[in-house]
């Protein structure tokens, strides 16, 4: 359900939502406190959509928090994710450039809060404010470089070398260091896992455990995996 986003602030313990996203980081207080004013707030739980392919694309949105992912769907019926995005990121962006509708899926990985900006209100933002304009566009640019050495690497890779990509992109994006290893808590399910990579979920299983017996890696329950030997993992790829 819609909200204003006083509600939004409240949720999130008083913080303007609008400073986690790094293309707002150079706007003082007040400029922050003139885009919260406009911003919507939407809650979603855990696996429900948020919108679907071919849906006419007139929003933007921002992760507050939570983590939301984003797919197509193969010929075969497949689910192929995209990307995994999590506090502080954006998508819907493509919409500002040229009236679309929406080329992809997006769900709820876990329960979150999403700020919303319409197209005419955003566009409006960019005028007053160009360089948030240049940062959405250097952010849409390493998104698409993303996106062609995620098709790269399906296409020529082996799966060892997919698996080794995944692990890498995981640990670039949510890995934390711990004693000299890197700690990832992992925001996908095995499932969800054998989706990015296109392989089957019994295929992720024993690729990890051939990794760890490796002493690439360490698994410790099903939500962590620590990187042992990220060198020897990127060779791999």
């Amino acid at each position: 359900m819609n909200t204003h986003c006083g509600n939004c602030c409240n949720n999130c313990r008083g913080e303007l939502c609008a400073s986690k996203v790094p293309i707002f980081e150079n706007l003082n207080d007040e400029e922050l406190r003139e885009i919260v004013d406009t911003i919507n707030h939407r809650e979603y739980i855990k696996g429900e959509v948020i919108f679907t392919e071919g849906n006419v694309a007139n929003t933007l949105y921002f992760i507050n928090e939570g983590k939301i992912k984003l797919y197509k769907y193969t010929k075969d019926g497949k689910e192929q994710i995209l990307h995994v995005l999590s506090e502080g990121d954006f998508f819907g962006e493509l919409d500002l450039i040229k009236l679309s509708k929406y080329g992809f899926n997006s769900k709820a990985i876990v329960h979150s809060k999403i700020c919303t900006l319409s197209k005419d209100e955003m566009r409006e933002i960019m005028m007053r404010k160009p360089a948030i304009g240049i940062k959405l566009l250097e952010t849409v640019a390493e998104r698409l470089a993303k996106v062609e050495n995620l098709a790269q690497n399906l296409a020529t890779n082996d799966v060892d070398s997919r698996m080794a990509y995944l692990l890498i992109d995981l640990m670039e994006k949510y890995g934390e260091s711990i004693k000299g290893n890197i700690s990832i808590k992992l925001p996908l399910s095995r499932e969800d896992m054998a989706n990015y990579i296109g392989v089957t979920r019994e295929t992720i299983s024993r690729k990890l455990k051939k990794f760890e017996d490796e002493k690439l890696i360490r698994i410790v329950g099903t939500k962590t995996i620590v990187i042992l030997d990220k060198d020897s993992l990127k060779d791999y790829i």
